[in-house]
Order: structure tokens, then sequence, then C-alpha cells
């Protein structure tokens, strides 16, 4: 094989400005003991090097891994996380999130392995990058096979998995598993592995212990060499995943259509129960206003459930059929609310690819309800200002403002 050259080979690697020594490399265990977790000893000596980019700024509140800040985080957290998307979202949508998490680790640690080994080699640092997988108390990664021709474009490769946190949540929670688990670490993988060799690189979990099995396989291969789809093609298409919100959205409406008594109990206003004179005042003042087209203030401390009130009042309006909007203005940077509120026409300034609607325009003939609007949004009054004074039509504005805007001390919403 003759020698790496950028100009004329099938791989471009970012990480690595001078020409690769070698044409091809492979490598491949040698033996595989007993205790199938055994890896190279190089290969676990070397990762010494890796720990030494570690540090504990306690003073400051930081801890950076070669140079770039990291945080020590919880497992169980994170898996939580993951459970509370996945009865939320759904499977599908928790699965695309959770592996471009992984993905976009990848990217970074991809960026930093040169830094950690400016004086290695190619195989040297690129190694870095299983072993940083394994540092992060992800998975322990064990290397298993691996070709790289250069001047073909030609790359495979597979690594074993053990001790997989997903894997170990999962088996936890809800035992055996029908099909792979490991989301984050398999987008890992391809992260890091694509922005090493600069091409798609996408790996595909063969083998999962969550099935089952002593341990977990992935192999990887350039993305246009699989025969199917591979999760790094499904969990990027943008397009695919706004058409299963948009379904998702539909089907619960058409079930909303289908079940009018599912929303409103007949028996009482809402799904809520209340007992005191406030509650039933709150209600009853609720249920009259409905039939109106008037702005209605809604103000109560924390976690009275003024939102709860306000679907309500959705729900029992002449609008109950169209959407209900919920902004919480609280969240959102001052200088986006007017493109939040009113949307962006593709090209109106930098940035904008594509236009987009507006809450407003999304809560057409529905109701639009707008949170803390005063405590930090002040500047945006102006276009909600601008919506009253131009007498926008098929619309309920609700607004629930912080008490503190209206002279309470406890600042709460």
């Amino acid at each position: 094989m003759s020698n790496f050259s950028q100009k004329d080979s099938k791989f471009y690697n970012p990480l690595h400005p001078t020409p690769m020594s070698s044409g091809e490399f492979s490598f491949e265990r040698s033996k595989k003991t007993e205790d199938s977790s055994t890896v190279d000893p190089e290969f676990s000596k070397s990762i010494e090097d890796l720990l030494t980019h570690l540090e504990f700024d306690i003073h400051a509140g930081k801890i950076w891994f070669g140079g770039q800040r990291m945080v020590l985080s919880h497992a169980h957290a994170l898996w939580r996380l993951r459970e509370d998307l996945n009865t939320n979202l759904g499977s599908d949508i928790t699965q695309r999130l959770f592996f471009r998490y992984g993905y976009f680790a990848g990217l970074e640690d991809a960026e930093i392995s040169k830094k950690l080994r400016p004086e290695g080699s190619w195989k040297e640092v690129f190694l870095a990058g299983p072993q940083l997988h394994t540092i992060r108390g992800m998975v322990k990664v064990i290397p298993d096979e691996m070709i790289v021709d250069f001047d073909s474009g030609a790359f495979f490769a597979s690594f074993d998995w053990h001790n997989s946190f997903e894997v170990a949540y999962h088996k936890k929670f809800h035992g055996l598993a029908d099909a792979p688990v490991c989301f984050s670490s398999l987008g890992y993988a391809s992260g890091y592995t694509s922005y090493f060799f600069g091409r798609q690189i996408a790996f595909k979990e063969v083998q999962c212990a969550a099935m089952g099995f002593d341990h977990c396989r992935i192999e990887g291969r350039p993305l246009e060499e699989w025969d199917e789809d591979t999760d790094l093609q499904k969990f990027f298409n943008t397009e695919r995943l706004n058409t299963e919100l948009s379904e998702r959205r539909s089907n619960f409406d058409e079930l909303k259509r289908q079940n009018p008594d599912a929303r409103i109990k007949p028996e009482g206003f809402f799904s809520a129960i209340g007992e005191s004179p406030s509650f039933r005042k709150a209600a009853a003042l609720t249920r009259k206003v409905a039939k109106t087209k008037a702005t209605v203030l809604l103000q109560g401390e924390t976690g009275v459930g003024k939102e709860v009130f306000a679907q309500a009042l959705h729900e029992a309006s002449d609008r109950n059929e169209n959407p209900f909007i919920a902004i919480n203005c609280a969240s959102i940077p001052t200088d986006l609310v007017e493109s939040e509120l009113f949307g962006v026409e593709k090209g109106a300034f930098t940035g904008a690819l594509q236009s987009r609607k507006g809450k407003i325009e999304a809560a057409h003939s529905g109701t639009l309800f707008l949170g803390g609007v005063l405590k930090s949004m002040l500047a945006s009054n102006v276009a909600i200002i601008d919506i009253k004074e131009h007498q926008i039509k098929y619309f309920k504005v609700i607004i629930k403002l912080f008490r503190e805007a209206t002279g309470s001390s406890n600042g709460s919403t």
C-alpha cells in the first residue's frame, strides 16, 4: 500500500493536518480468553495518560477535561429523564434524542483527542475515543477488530461493550429487552468516528446485553455501505421528526374529538378536585367567562393550577375544537419574544433559513395562553399590546402575571 495522502484519500481527518504514516491499518484481538472482558494490555495501559487531563477546580465550581468544561452527573437522573421522555413523547423520539446527545458528545471528544495526544500516532489518537467513552462511565469499551484503508476508503470496526449504564438500568426496571437499548453510547461511537475520519461512519448495535447476551457488540461501516437504514440516518432526519410530532398531535386531537366526555367530566367542570370556597368561586367564574371573548387574567401563587384553569376555560369554550397554545414567556430570551409570537419569514435576518409560524398564528381560532409576561418579559408587552390594538380576531388571550407585578411581595406566579 502507498503512504496516506490527504489530497487523494477517501478519508480526510481534520484532527491530523499531517499525512498519516500508513496506507492501511488493522488490528484484531489475537486471543479471546474465557473472560471476554480481557483487553489488550497496551490499550489498558495507555488509558492512564488521559486521566492526567482531568482537573477539578473546586474554587470555581468547574471540572475540566482536555480544556473542555465537564459536568459530573447522576446516571440514574439521566435514566429517569429518559423514562419521562419515553412516557410523554414515545420511544421513537426518546431514542432519537438520546442518540443525538451521544453523537454530540462524541463530536466533542473527537475534537479534543488530538490535544490529549499531540505526539501520538493516528491509531493512538483514535483509540482515545473508546477510552474516553470508558472514562465517562457510559460503558467499558474493548476494541475487537478494525480495518482502515486510507487509499480505497475502506473502513470496518467492531467493539465489545461491557457494563453499559443503559443496559444496567433497563434490566433493573424493565427486565430483558426485545431490541438494543444503548442509544446514547451508539450515538457517541458514530459521532466520534464520523468526526475523526471526516465522513459519516454509522455504527449498529448488533447484540445487546439487555437482550440476554453476555455483552454488547457494535459494528461500524461507512454510511453508504449499510443495506438498511441506520440510526444515524433515522435520528438526524429533521423532516421525519416533524412529521412524527405532527401525526401525534393530530391523533391526540382526533381522540379528544371522539371522546368529549374524557375532556370534561359530566359531573364537574374539569378534572381538578377542590372543595374550598375560593376554588368553587374560581371555577364558577371560569365557567361563566368561557363562552365569551373576554381576555382573562389568572392570578395565583406557584402551583395553584393557573394553567389547568386556562385549559379548562378553553375546553368549555366554543373554541375547544381548535388549538390551545401555551407559552412560558419567562423562558424565552427578550430578543426572541417577537419572533416566537409573530413567527419568522425566510431571509428576514441572518440564520432565518426557513419560514416558521408564530404562536399567535398557531393558535388561530383557539386560545393563546401567555405565562410570566411582566416578570421577565417587559419588552414583550409592546408585542402583546400590538395584538390587542390591531384587534386580531378569533383569539382568546389568557395572560397569567406574576403577583409581584401586581404589588405582591412574594414574587410567585
